[in-house]
C-alpha cells in the first residue's frame, strides 16, 4: 500500500512541476497563449498542489497508524 501511494504521490507532484513550467513558459513567452491560458494554468497547478498536499498528508497519517 505505501509503494502505490507514493507512486500517486509522485505522479501528482510530476503533474504540479509540469503545470508550472507550462505556465511559466507561457508568461515568459506572452503574447496570445499567456491572456487565453495564463489564469487556468495557475488554477490548475494551485488544485494540483492541494492534491499533491492531501497525499502528503495521507501518507504521514498511514505511516504514523501502522507504527
Amino acid at each position: 500500500m505505501d509503494s502505490l501511494l507514493l507512486g500517486i504521490l509522485g505522479l501528482a507532484m510530476a503533474a504540479v512541476v509540469v503545470v508550472l513550467m507550462l505556465g511559466i513558459g507561457g508568461f515568459a513567452k506572452g503574447g496570445e497563449f499567456n491572456a487565453k491560458h495564463g489564469n487556468k494554468m495557475m488554477r490548475l497547478r494551485l488544485l494540483f498542489q492541494f492534491i499533491a498536499v492531501c497525499l502528503v498528508v495521507l501518507y504521514v497519517y498511514l505511516r504514523n497508524q501502522g507504527g
